[in-house]
């Protein structure tokens, strides 16, 4: 058995390392989001059904206590190795982001609930589902062209 290894070309060494990091990152960013849709469909559940807060309401406080969970995850897990100027600027865009995606949310069940008019739980927690779904999508693409910028070489 030989101990010689054969170099690798620099180009495949970083593309591997390329791939490894997106791959860490989305699966961080999916741990992430699976324990901030707990927090939001949770809690959107027990604001509605429970206490009787209006749909939309109950969509916005846990989608708020989400985002403060999702912002300190991400910045200290997920993008860790990536640069934050530490001027406030990333907090800025996350949280302004992070509206949009709510916005998102709040749009899917609003329609829901209000213009097709299915107010039943599971439509809730569909229209919630849905909502979170594609609120993510854009979330995961913003944060990475916008907030959590690749470290600088």
């Amino acid at each position: 058995m030989s101990t010689i290894q054969r170099s690798r070309p620099s180009k495949t060494v970083v593309t591997a390392t390329r791939h490894r990091t997106f791959l860490r990152e989305l699966l961080s960013f999916g741990f992430v989001g699976f324990v901030g849709t707990v927090i939001t469909i949770g809690g959107a559940n027990l604001l509605r059904h429970w206490l009787g807060g209006s749909p939309l309401t109950s969509v916005v406080v846990p989608t708020m206590a989400s985002t403060l969970f999702s912002y300190l995850a991400n910045r200290f897990w997920t993008f860790r190795e990536r640069d934050s100027d530490g001027s406030g600027r990333e907090v800025v865009i996350f949280f302004a982001l992070n509206g949009v995606g709510m916005s998102i949310q709040v749009l899917i069940t609003g329609f829901t609930y209000y213009t097709l008019g299915l107010t039943g739980g599971i439509s809730y927690n569909i229209a919630l589902l849905v909502g979170l779904a594609l609120g993510s999508a854009f979330r995961y693409w913003s944060y990475r062209k916008w907030v959590f910028t690749p470290a600088a070489a």
